[in-house]
């Protein structure tokens, strides 16, 4: 037997390999939800209901997949272009301060002056992030992987330092904390009583942008050809030092971008628990989705679907929260089965 790439890979099989994934994940788990002794189907029925199931469970659902759009899109735009970037919980984070900082009294402006602002600065802090390894990366030829994984703890310890020094709220008690984000710089919420906030609009938009960009302009192509053959791109006339660092500016940008939505939007200031490794989730999503722009949306509403409904699951049956943990990493391991089954096949 041999294993050979298919020459015309199924459009079927490739739009069917998440579900399938998911299917598979679902199943592979079902014997820890039997070992703990609960009812399996009751068990993905109250993970359903408390993902879909009421306004409160989608509101909530789309509010904790907003930064895991955002991040999974910043690992899919790197990972196309064959920029392995780790980095991005520490790219979020640098943005999160930078718009924590701006955003608490650093300049005064009206909200339609002062929230694209802070925007702007989250993903301009987190771009610069990562222009360090991509230049590393294409001039000396230091593995990214290294860089962008150790920035990351880099980046805790200096948020560790800052909040607990010049970011400090000087009203605050307890967990260190900075200064809350004026009303002015808090992004609205755009379904009443509920957390979710115009972020989710805003990663939604970046999605469609970026797939407008991979699919329709000559600097999508030329990622697109540097990540396939960077010798042949170079060939071609590409310049590919420079198409790196673009690439380096968007990814970057999109995780920052990631922890301004989630400081202006959602928690109102910056402090060491902003994200619970939205960062490293980011490149579960981007997988999920097969690198696909829009897929990432999908992909990441369905991880956060599965961390909140896990937490309902628990709640009523006592199923250990760490279920979704394991339902996400099957899920992970499940497409690319899937992924390796659409593009390959096996001759006898």
């Amino acid at each position: 037997m041999r294993v050979e790439r298919r020459e015309t890979p199924s459009a079927w099989l490739a739009l069917g390999a998440p579900f399938a994934a998911i299917a598979l994940a679902l199943l592979a788990c079902t014997p820890l939800i039997m070992w703990h002794g609960s009812p399996v189907l009751e068990a993905y029925g109250l993970l359903l209901k408390g993902t879909l199931g009421s306004r409160g469970a989608a509101t909530e659902t789309l509010t904790r997949a907003t930064p895991l759009v955002l991040t999974g899109l910043a690992a899919a735009v790197a990972f196309r272009a064959r920029l392995w970037n780790i980095g991005a919980e520490g790219q979020l984070y640098l943005g999160a301060a930078a718009a924590a900082a701006v955003g608490a009294g650093a300049i005064a402006a009206p909200p339609w002056i002062l929230i694209p602002l802070v925007l702007t600065i989250g993903v301009a802090a987190g771009a610069l992030w990562l222009i360090g390894p991509a230049l590393l990366k294409t001039r000396l030829g230091v593995d990214e992987v290294v860089t962008t994984l150790l920035l990351n703890f880099v980046m805790l310890l200096f948020i560790s330092m800052m909040i607990e020094g010049p970011m400090k709220d000087p009203l605050g008690f307890g967990w260190p904390q900075s200064a809350p984000v004026l009303d002015e710089a808090a992004l609205p919420k755009i379904v009443p009583k509920s957390r979710l906030h115009l972020g989710f609009v805003i990663a939604v938009v970046a999605a469609v942008v970026f797939w407008l960009i991979d699919t329709r302009t000559r600097w999508g192509f030329e990622a697109r050809a540097v990540g396939s053959n960077p010798a042949a791109a170079r060939f071609a006339g590409m310049t590919v030092q420079t198409v790196m660092i673009r690439v380096a500016i968007l990814s970057g940008g999109l995780a920052g971008l990631a922890g301004a939505c989630e400081v202006t939007g959602l928690r109102g200031y910056l402090a060491l628990d902003l994200s619970p490794g939205f960062g490293y989730a980011g490149i579960v999503v981007a997988m999920l989705a097969q690198l696909h722009p829009l897929g990432v949306i999908g992909a990441a509403v369905f991880v956060a679907g599965v961390f909140v409904g896990a937490d309902a699951m628990g709640r009523t049956l006592g199923v250990p929260g760490f279920i979704a943990d394991v339902i996400v990493a099957a899920s992970l391991m499940c497409m690319l089965l899937a992924m390796f089954a659409a593009r390959y096949r096996i001759r006898r």
